[in-house]
């Protein structure tokens, strides 16, 4: 056993410190030099204001401003040799982060952070996702810089209002940040949420790679998309229901035109599918009951409705698919799929009105396959659970789900049921022909194991 020495660990403490603080002073220092320099008008105000907003949300030229001044004063006072805290790559770089920059949290922006799709802030303390748990950081935050950090996000959204409790907003490379404050939160308890997505590449191969679905199942599902079958990705939050819908539609013939209608925006298309005929709209509420009438009266080939949380959103779907639409993708979070055709229906009816039990067989006969996610113990570990098979019995007015795939536990195996529809069989050989009869062998065969 390696002998512990007092002394030292003190000397070693005592010797910490000192250069924590030598690098805090060096912060302030710096700052203040800024801030004289501004004051001689080397800069107009209004510039500075404008490098500063820029900077501490990320924009490339004016981090680099900032950075290069910062370079030259360590220089000026020959301070190269000051210890930084380990988190930052370098000393410049810690001293821009901590004064303009994002603080601790910017390590997580970092290459080595680059596979964790999560991190949060709560009062002063900061937690990375690393391998499926929230682990607590060295570095703190304080409450000035947590509030600097927030109005510098919100320069992002103008039309949001600095006094509300809550915000949702999207930074420059397309992470999530979620904030709570004031009433909604314990007095100092501020939570500031960052999320990203973290799939390199959008195809089945990846999503098999990370045993989210089985790679045996690539063929069939690459069948599926080719024949146009209206899909719902459902599960919790957080089970990849997103990602794994970004995946099929890249599967998608990018010569179709296409509508996705968000109500944030996650998912990006332009990026996925460059060449693609897709428009794209932002729309929630007011906005999507404005622009509803103009979907319906486009001649998209295909609606993708991302993220469908309320019963207009769904009600728009339903509409689009009850004209005869095919290749329609939705996400939406049910803990049951069993019960998605109600669950839909019911968003719908509480919205909009109608009959509960006519929606949700109009649900029902509007959607051909559910794909149902789950996280497992390890939050970083995704599956696909489940396919379910929608069918309405128009003459019987049953609604029919059936599984066809489920996910084995014990020895992370799925098991198929050779099962098609004749409403699905009818579609897909009207599709193609071809494909279809390739996609019906290739689901008897998993069947078969």
């Amino acid at each position: 056993m390696e002998k512990f020495y007092l002394e030292e660990h003190i000397a070693k403490g005592i010797t910490h410190y000192k250069n924590r603080m030598e690098f805090t002073k060096l912060c302030e220092l710096v700052n203040i030099e800024f801030m004289r320099d501004w004051d001689l008008g080397l800069e107009s105000m209004e510039h500075i204001v404008e490098i500063q907003k820029k900077a501490i949300i990320g924009y490339e030229n004016e981090v680099h401003y900032f950075r290069s001044k910062i370079k030259e004063y360590i220089k000026g006072h020959k301070a190269e040799n000051v210890i930084f805290p380990s988190w930052y790559k370098s000393l410049d770089e810690g001293i821009y982060h901590e004064n303009w920059g994002l603080a601790g949290i910017g390590e997580w922006f970092s290459p080595e952070f680059s596979s964790s799709s999560s991190a949060k802030i709560i009062g002063n303390r900061i937690y990375f996702l690393e391998d499926g748990e929230m682990i607590l950081k060295d570095q703190k935050i304080s409450k000035f810089r947590r509030e600097q950090l927030i109005r510098a996000f919100l320069l992002l959204t103008p039309d949001e209002r600095l006094d509300k409790d809550f915000h949702e907003i999207y930074l420059l490379d397309g992470s999530r940040v979620t904030i709570f404050r004031g009433s909604l939160v314990k007095d100092g308890e501020d939570v500031i949420i960052f999320r990203r997505y973290i799939i390199p590449k959008y195809s089945f191969e990846e999503q098999a790679k990370r045993k989210t679905i089985p790679y045996e199942a690539i063929p069939l599902f690459t069948d599926m998309v080719a024949l146009g079958y209206n899909v719902a990705f459902t599960g919790a939050v957080r089970t990849s229901k997103t990602t794994f819908l970004s995946t099929w539609q890249s599967y998608e013939d990018q010569s179709l035109e296409g509508v996705m209608v968000e109500t944030d925006p996650e998912i990006p298309l332009h990026k996925i599918m460059p060449d693609a005929p897709i428009i794209q709209l932002l729309a929630d509420n007011e906005k999507l009951l404005t622009v509803t009438k103009n979907i319906l009266r486009s001649d998209a080939d295909y609606i993708v409705v991302a993220e469908a949380r309320d019963g207009l959103a769904l009600d728009t779907a339903l509409r689009v698919a009850s004209k005869g639409t095919r290749r329609m993708k939705i996400t939406f979070h049910t803990k049951n799929p069993l019960d998605f055709c109600y669950d839909v229906a019911s968003e719908i009816v509480k919205t909009l009105g109608g009959e509960i039990h006519y929606t949700a067989n109009k649900v029902a006969s509007s959607f051909d396959y559910i794909f149902h996610f789950i996280q497992l113990k390890n939050k970083s570990h995704k599956r696909l659970k489940s396919i379910y098979e929608v069918s309405f019995d128009a003459e019987n007015q049953k609604i029919s789900i059936i599984e066809i795939c489920s996910y084995n536990y014990s020895n992370e195996t799925w098991k198929w049921t050779n099962r098609i529809n004749r409403d699905k069989e009818a579609a897909g050989k009207q599709e193609d022909a071809l494909i279809y009869e390739k996609f019906s062998m290739e689901l008897k065969e998993l069947a078969n194991g």
